[in-house]
């Protein structure tokens, strides 16, 4: 029996490194995924990709993820090591969410790994087994923000996401709204970055003052170290934006949910620290077009992707990308088809 399972990349709107903080977020799983086509079977995973090199052949139960070769691999070993299945597969990768850009491209090939594999469960579990596949296979203390949105992805909505509760609410995307993803030309790396140094200093906030969920600006003034406490403003002013940004986003208003996402961004430059000059000079180009409502960068940062909120057909270059369902098992005969790259 041919299996096809399928899983979105992502596309954060709003609320970045708020996931692990507990705080909010409103991403949406969009219409560029990756595929894992093939036959269950035999003792073994074996696995090749028709966009990346080298063929992966693991045992059922890898002891190590983390040191697979080919590196693309290690997402698969990583799923393997906490799925167990007891039956092995031989297939195909497919993908069209491009690699390093900040749009989950690794979370797609776990989840879709995953229901190849067997996992069977809600949607919560699948993100939850894939986050946990992601950090034994980067060795990045990751959220579950991009697991989550690709388990959960609705069509034609955004998700309105509390990792506090992992509650999950739909905001319908605007008619007349265009999100459209531009590659600033840094490929992003999470396992090089600082991330995990980010994540330990909103955790030495939250030690201090508590739920980051739940705090207000007043509590930061507990917090003595001048870098901790600017860590912990991005998430309290990020998580108010994205409570503001959902009622705007809901409404129609473009040109509010705009402005928030390039307050977003500045928070991101100014407060954590995560941007580059790349992605500044992108943004400020971007916000200058006519038509443009917002952007900002998308995803954790350290280069990647920027995120555009625009009246359609403003922007020539990019992607164009739709708000997409959730992952799936599918029928192989009717693969879904992913965005065209504008330009192209």
């Amino acid at each position: 029996m041919t299996v096809h399972a399928y899983a979105p990349g992502r596309v954060n709107l709003i609320g970045d490194h708020t996931d692990y903080a507990g705080g909010l977020a409103v991403p949406m799983a969009i219409d560029l995924g990756t595929s894992v086509v093939g036959e269950p079977g035999g003792e073994r995973i074996v696995l090749h990709s028709e966009q990346l090199d080298g063929l992966v052949e693991l045992p059922l139960r890898p002891e190590d993820p983390a040191a697979v070769e080919p590196t693309w691999g290690r997402y698969v070993a990583g799923v393997a090591a906490e799925l167990q299945p007891d039956v092995g597969f031989t297939g195909v990768v497919r993908s069209t969410v491009p690699v390093g850009s900040g749009l989950s491209s690794s979370a797609a090939l776990e989840l879709a790994t995953a229901l190849a594999l067997g996992f069977r469960g809600p949607a919560r579990e699948l993100a939850a087994l894939c986050q946990r596949a992601e950090q034994r296979a980067s060795g990045v203390p990751c959220g579950i923000m991009d697991q989550l949105t690709s388990a959960c992805g609705v069509a034609d909505h955004a998700l309105v996401i509390d990792f506090t509760t992992l509650a999950v609410e739909r905001v319908p995307v605007p008619a007349g709204a265009e999100v459209v993803v531009v590659h600033s030309g840094e490929a992003r790396a999470l396992a090089g970055s600082a991330y995990a140094d980010r994540r330990a200093q909103v955790e030495a906030a939250a030690a201090l003052i508590g739920s980051l969920h739940d705090a207000d600006p007043g509590d930061l003034e507990r917090v003595d170290d001048p870098l901790v406490r600017r860590r912990a403003r991005h998430v309290l002013t990020e998580n108010a934006r994205v409570r503001a940004f959902a009622e705007a986003f809901s409404s129609g208003d473009l040109i509010g949910a705009g402005r928030l996402m390039a307050q977003s961004h500045a928070s991101l430059r100014d407060d954590f620290e995560v941007s580059t000059p790349t992605l500044d000079a992108l943004v400020e180009r971007l916000c200058a077009t006519t038509g443009v409502h917002g952007a900002r960068l998308t995803g954790a940062g350290f280069g990647g992707c920027v995120v555009a909120l625009t009246d359609p057909g403003t922007l020539d270059e990019g992607w164009t990308v739709r708000a997409s369902a959730g992952a799936t098992r599918l029928n192989p005969a009717s693969p879904p088809a992913g965005t065209r790259r504008r330009g192209a």
